[in-house]
């Protein structure tokens, strides 16, 4: 064994991150009363880029107004390659209580994307003089962020989580997926009298796990898309789990 001993991961609960778009605050309430124990609030894929400014207006009253308890609260911003991530930095950190715990970064390549955004949210938070240094989780969502995924496991010392986005790696992969998450139709061995389905985000998890747990980052799996199987989604928290995740996201419906 290497005299280098891996770092610990943060001692916090992250079995379940449910996930709920800014733009609609009757949820926040509802999100907060859950037994959720990461609460994510949404800027990004679920929100219309014409609600993204009344969707950041309502997260930042949100966040003091609401008793989160004891969760972890986090706020996916916006993706690097959109002009609406910088807004999101600056006026969460500007304008949002100290009860925000860490930003999610969506879309991450490379360790410089988690570059800059830490030097964005380092320069406010002395600027401001904020007491609670705020964590980073991110979602790799594409080739680049897996062929990267130990440089941006090792990026910052707010890396705190990570998780796989299915839909978008799928995408970014050129797979031919039907589905987020679970095993695919057309992804199985045949041994001549019938169909053995694997899973096809196997290699991608495992991938995943190995840079966070050699870096001290929790390793998350990301959305099922089916919400009328709640076996297929079992099966897949179950497989996630026993490769060495700590948790799955849950979508608000």
């Amino acid at each position: 064994m290497s005299f280098r001993l891996q770092p610990a991961a943060p001692s916090r609960p992250n079995r379940c991150q449910l996930f709920g778009p800014g733009s609609r605050p009757a949820l926040f309430e509802k999100m907060a009363a859950s037994a959720a124990d990461v609460i994510n609030l949404d800027l990004e894929d679920s929100v219309a880029p014409d609600d993204k400014d009344a969707a950041r207006s309502n997260i930042i009253q949100a966040i003091g107004d609401i008793d989160w308890g004891t969760k972890t609260l986090s706020v996916r911003i916006n993706s690097l390659d959109t002009p609406y991530w910088y807004r999101d930095v600056v006026d969460l950190l500007e304008q949002a209580s100290e009860r925000l715990d860490q930003i999610m970064i969506p879309k991450v390549g490379n360790g410089g994307d988690i570059y800059a955004v830490d030097a964005l949210v380092t320069a406010i938070e002395r600027a401001q003089a904020r007491k609670k240094q705020i964590a980073f989780e991110v979602i790799i969502e594409s080739a680049a962020g897996l062929a990267h995924v130990e440089e941006i496991a090792a990026a910052s010392s707010r890396m705190e989580a990570m998780s796989l986005g299915a839909a978008d790696f799928a995408a970014s992969m050129g797979m031919q997926t039907t589905g987020i998450g679970g095993t695919q139709e057309n992804y199985y061995m045949w041994t001549g009298e019938a169909r053995h389905y694997s899973d096809p985000w196997h290699w991608a998890q495992t991938a995943i796990v190995a840079a966070c747990r050699a870096h001290g980052v929790l390793p998350v799996d990301g959305p099922f898309g089916d919400f009328s199987d709640d076996e297929g989604y079992r099966a897949q928290a179950r497989r996630s789990a026993t490769l060495g995740m700590v948790g799955k996201w849950a979508i608000h419906p």
